[in-house]
């Protein structure tokens, strides 16, 4: 068997990503190889989000050796560069140990910053960095958006309005340089941003199971384990975070789930059901534009993560006996 293979597990939000991760590791296991999940989630990072992340159980963490899980604080939220260090140092250990590694997760911008690598952007000053935020506290992300629509219509077709943190980067960028940061990322466009079989990690063979599953089942599932998440006790982590010192300014307090939650807690919705709503809805947002991004992504090979199951081992297993 060839170990200088790595397993993507990529898809949408709640499609099935973890638990496909620990079935590939059960059935690596009985065929003699040393699996190790590796996680790309952003909201994973984090040591105080748990339900609200649809973060794996202190059992299966305790069962199925995962890195890049509870390594910072979302008082220091890890950006991607920070992260490519962690996934790198991560991948480099595993191979020294002989492991196989599973990198799991429906980041777009993480995953594809782990193959591809990414693009050269300039530090921002601290002081206009301060006076950025402060501007976008009083004026809202609205005036930002007017501002890159006028000055970066690139960014500003391609970002959605509801990813603040990529918003403001994208103005403090032109801020900065008088430059769009589109123009930066188009270095990395030149580069098959979705042709994962052109990547840096020369090294190593791709291994990439997307999965998917149609709309209307999605959408159900999507229902369901939003109200899971809530009859588990999301309320009650979020009130304990704010009553911690966190401020719900927090980049990973303005996700999905966590958003919502607090704007609840304030009393900005009518009924405990408009708030359910508001929370499935954006995840919906949210995985229809990561299927965009994946759609774009070869190679790949898709299933469905419930239908599939034996399928997908097959093919792992067959693939990483390859020469």
């Amino acid at each position: 068997m060839n170990s200088k293979k790595i397993i993507i597990i990529s898809g949408p939000t709640a499609s099935g990503k973890t638990s496909t991760s620990m079935n590939i590791y059960d059935h690596l296991l009985e065929v003699g190889l040393n699996p190790a999940i590796v996680n790309f989630d952003s909201l994973l990072f984090y040591k105080e989000l748990s339900i609200g992340t649809a973060k794996p159980t202190k059992e299966e963490l305790d069962k199925y050796e995962h890195h890049l899980v509870d390594v910072v604080s979302a008082k220091s939220p890890l950006n991607a560069s920070e992260f490519l260090e962690y996934a790198d140092n991560t991948l480099e250990k595993l191979v020294k140990e002989g492991k196989t590694p599973i990198f799991v997760g429906g980041s777009a911008f993480y995953v594809r910053a782990f193959v591809k690598g990414m693009y050269e952007a300039n530090p921002i000053p601290e002081e206009l960095r301060l006076s950025i935020d402060a501007e976008y506290k009083q004026k809202g992300i609205q005036f930002i958006r007017d501002f890159l629509k006028e000055n970066d219509l690139d960014s500003y077709n391609s970002l959605h309005e509801n990813d603040h943190y990529r918003n403001i980067r994208a103005y403090e960028y032109f801020k900065s340089t008088g430059l769009p940061i589109s123009l930066e990322k188009e270095k990395l466009e030149k580069n098959s941003p979705y042709d994962f079989s052109i990547n840096r990690l020369k090294d190593f063979d791709i291994i990439h199971i997307y999965l998917d599953l149609p709309k209307d089942e999605h959408w159900e599932i999507i229902k369901d384990r939003t109200h899971e998440m809530i009859q588990s006790g999301l309320v009650s982590e979020v009130k304990e975070l704010l009553k911690n010192g966190f401020t719900g300014e927090e980049k990973p307090l303005t996700s999905i789930g966590y958003k919502e939650t607090i704007q609840f807690i304030n009393g900005e919705f009518s009924t405990e059901e408009e708030y359910i709503n508001r929370i499935a809805i954006s995840t919906r947002q949210l995985a229809k534009s990561q299927r965009t991004f994946f759609k774009k992504v070869t190679p790949k090979d898709t299933f469905h993560p419930l239908k599939d199951k034996s399928d997908i081992v097959d093919l792992v297993i067959s693939k990483l006996k390859e020469d």
